[in-house]
């Protein structure tokens, strides 16, 4: 009986898998099709120099991100400060700009035209390269490390800290020795996220004129020669492929005891008396940096273009924008679903392994997987290009990832008694489940769907590549305003998308204090 239950099951998730690797696999089969020359002319020294300045950003990222999120996160959960909750929404405030309008917002900023010379008569330099695009990436991508560390730490066993402390070990070693080692999963979850959008980001380093994998590859599909694009689509991807095995090696090789009893325990919070005032200066001057300041930009962008302002033309693109997230939440939550519950109902390495390979279509570069969307595309259905409907299953299947935690989490919480207990009483087995447990998924999947739509209606790269010929959303309009250093142009579409994507920091949020 329960092989027959979990057959469609399964089936359906070997399918769903099958969609997300199959544009990946025509990609690879493009880039075997590669002669010598081909290869002669992607594997040059500038390619190993795009290779060096592509991974020299991913690492500076990675550590300024360090800098700012294991401080905040300490203060924020370890400490008596005062207004510990509101530097913690002011922590997770930048996750409402997406990488490219924060880097409109610093770029607005500047030059001799921008907001400072118009209001403070002070003409700053624009923020442009390296540097520009750092300052960006590691202002939006702080949060990610912030809260899995936070997350960490509120849930840290107190039991083993008191324990170190009697055995004479100072506020230092116990830090060091035990509570270090204790964060190295959210350490390591949280540094290859950041890591993974720093590598796949194409809005940032295009508009900051700083030459990655992204952006070049971007660039390199107007070329005649999609082999020679392929072949270059597979570093990056190789490099997420060996990012996620480090982190899998490390993973594997840790273990972590907490004491049953400790669950219910508060900690014992640090005084940190006097230096409660540098604290809140360093946490005042972050919050200018990475939220009022681009705050004040687009709207000191938004009052110079209130009169000019096309607003057919922003609803047109606010339409056109939730046209394609509002069934890519919905089939993206459905897909979800199907994963999580043969990966729950019914573990077995075929269910698990369906389940981790969802996060394939998250965790390449965007760019890469649209080019892959694309050499499918033209190889197998070539009706479908440039199509609404492609458009929508890239989507689905990049952000299938951010679907499935929420439903995953909604599944454990289901005991499957409930359900047995109906098929007790004559029920069959999908009316069990429609009667009795997707009512329990219910906030599960309505989260899901919001993290599908919102993570849909700040996509960029993917849009570029593979929207239908008119298409217009909101993120293509900031980036093509931007490109012409049109910032009024720009501001409205920009403020759209921060509004929306501050209902994505309220979710996460919610869920964290629930």
């Amino acid at each position: 009986m329960q092989n027959r239950s979990r057959s469609p099951i399964w089936l359906f998730s070997a399918l769903l898998t099958a969609g997300m690797l199959l544009p990946l696999l025509f990609l690879l089969l493009n880039a075997l099709r590669a002669d010598e020359a081909t290869l002669a002319e992607v594997f040059t020294a500038r390619t190993w120099l795009l290779f060096r300045d592509t991974l020299l950003l991913m690492l500076a990222v990675v550590a300024f991100v360090m800098v700012l999120a294991f401080p905040l996160a300490w203060i924020t959960t370890r400490t008596n400060m005062p207004g510990r909750q509101i530097l913690t929404w002011l922590g997770a405030l930048p996750l409402a700009f997406p990488g490219y309008v924060m880097a409109y917002a610093l770029l607005a900023i500047g030059g001799d035209y921008g907001m400072s010379a118009q209001l403070l008569n002070i003409s700053i330099p624009r923020f442009y390269g390296f540097w520009g695009a750092c300052l960006a990436l590691t202002i939006t991508l702080y949060p990610y490390l912030f809260l899995n560390l936070r997350t960490a730490l509120l849930g840290l066993d107190p039991s083993i800290e008191e324990s170190a402390r009697s055995l004479g070990m100072s506020v230092q070693q116990s830090w060091f020795r035990i509570i270090l080692p204790q964060l190295r999963p959210a350490l390591l979850s949280g540094s290859l996220l950041v890591a993974l959008h720093v590598l796949g980001d194409f809005g940032v380093v295009s508009l900051m004129r700083y030459r990655t994998f992204s952006f070049v590859l971007y660039q390199a599909t107007e070329m005649s020669n999609p082999v020679a694009v392929a072949c270059l689509a597979l570093i990056p991807l190789g490099i997420t492929l060996i990012l996620l095995w480090i982190e899998s090696r490390q993973l594997k090789e840790l273990r972590l005891d907490t004491s049953s009893r400790a669950t219910k325990r508060r900690f014992r919070l640090h005084e940190i008396g006097y230096f409660r005032w540098l604290a809140w200066a360093v946490s005042g001057i972050m919050a200018f940096i990475t939220v009022v300041l681009p705050l004040l930009c687009i709207g000191f962008w938004g009052l110079q273009s209130r009169d000019t302002t096309q607003w057919k033309d922003l609803l047109t693109s606010l339409w056109a924008s939730t046209s394609v997230a509002l069934p890519s939440a919905v089939s993206g939550a459905l897909f979800a679903l199907l994963l999580a519950y043969g990966a729950v109902r019914y573990p077995s390495f075929q269910t698990r392994l369906f389940e981790r390979l969802a996060y394939m279509g998250y965790a390449t570069p965007p760019v890469v997987f649209g080019l892959a969307f694309i050499a499918f595309a033209l190889g197998a259905v070539p009706f479908l290009y440039q199509t609404m409907i492609l458009l929508v299953f890239a989507y689905v299947f990049h952000a299938l990832a951010e679907a499935i935690g929420p439903v995953r989490s909604s599944l454990f919480q289901a005991s499957p008694r409930i359900q047995e207990a109906a098929r007790s009483l004559g029920v069959s087995g999908f009316s069990a489940f429609r009667k009795v447990t997707l009512p329990l998924l219910k906030r599960g999947l309505l989260m899901s769907m919001a993290f599908v739509f919102l993570s849909i209606m700040k996509e960029l790269p993917i849009t570029l590549l593979l929207a239908p010929i008119g298409f217009e959303s909101l993120a293509m309009n900031v980036w093509q305003y931007t490109t012409t250093a049109n910032f009024a142009a720009a501001a409205p579409y920009a403020l759209a998308i921060v509004t929306l994507s501050s209902i994505f920091v309220g979710l996460l949020l919610h869920r964290e204090k629930a």
